[in-house]
């Protein structure tokens, strides 16, 4: 019998080619390491505070990102800035990079979380840092207790195109509550995600790396950033997990040829890979 033969639309053979040649072609990019900082906050009943998301080393280069910052309302009361635009760190204003000083920025506040859309209308800029890419202004409740301000999602872009991977890292807040300072500057690194087979056929698996136990989740976005399939993986120890997806969606069916953005969240952190999907 003549093995079957596996028909690929043209633009995403395109697309894996040239994704197959840079792969050849390019050694491994930094990461894109982002962090809410400080780590640790320790911050009295009632009072204000400020937290920064920082691009913690220099890594991979990018002109603009979308990242979503969840909090626990009970805890925390987001305080908007008089200026929305005095919200932008330094790397996206020119404050402390190259950057032309023009953006398109959104902000939209909603519920428990955060929307923030920043990019560079600066031709040919990137940036790498290190530096600040936005700070948030909180109040804290007045019952002590310890809370998380957490990266829901981060994700980058350099010329429209996705950079990959990307790490975070999350801040701890203690209300009332002496919380220890981490020595160092946070390091968000050991995590990794890539997806095996890529290109898949419908089905793969997610080869994970992480040095943290935890729970994990990983989380399938379209290239609109729709979220099309999560995957709840439970506890894990530390070490190598393989996480395994039929290729379907959130309804059950399966998902189209295309490429897809994964994002995995252990202990805090979280990374991302890039995959593609062909017939």
């Amino acid at each position: 019998m003549a093995p079957s033969t596996i028909r690929i639309p043209t633009g995403i053979r395109a697309l894996v080619l040239a994704t197959m040649a840079l792969a050849v072609a390019r050694p491994a990019a930094a990461a894109v390491q982002v962090a809410v900082s400080p780590p640790t906050v320790n911050v009295g009943p009632g009072q204000e505070f400020d937290v920064t998301l920082s691009i913690v080393q220099a890594g991979s280069a990018f002109n603009g990102f979308v990242a979503v910052v969840g909090y626990d309302t009970t805890a925390l009361t987001f305080v908007p800035a008089a200026i929305l635009a005095s919200q932008q760190g330094c790397l996206m204003t020119g404050g402390c990079s190259a950057a032309c000083g023009n953006t398109f920025h959104r902000f939209t506040p909603a519920g428990d979380s955060l929307t923030i859309t920043d990019h560079l209308l600066c031709d040919q800029i990137a940036l790498t840092g290190p530096g600040a890419i936005y700070t948030l202004r909180f109040k804290a409740a007045n019952v002590p207790q310890v809370t998380w301000i957490r990266l829901r999602r981060a994700t980058f872009y350099n010329a429209g195109l996705f950079v990959t991977p990307v790490e975070t890292a999350d801040a701890v807040i203690g209300i009332g509550v002496t919380l220890g300072v981490p020595e160092g500057p946070p390091r968000p690194a050991g995590l990794r995600v890539r997806a095996e087979p890529n290109p898949a056929r419908g089905r793969l698996a997610l080869a994970i790396e992480t040095d943290r136990a935890g729970e994990l989740r990983a989380d399938i976005h379209d290239v609109s950033g729709r979220l099309v399939r999560r995957l709840d993986a439970g506890w894990r120890e530390a070490g190598a997990v393989r996480l395994p997806w039929d290729g379907s969606d959130l309804a059950g069916a399966r998902v189209p040829p295309g490429v897809y953005l994964v994002t995995v969240r252990v202990s805090g952190r979280s990374a991302g890979a890039r995959f593609a999907i062909v017939e």
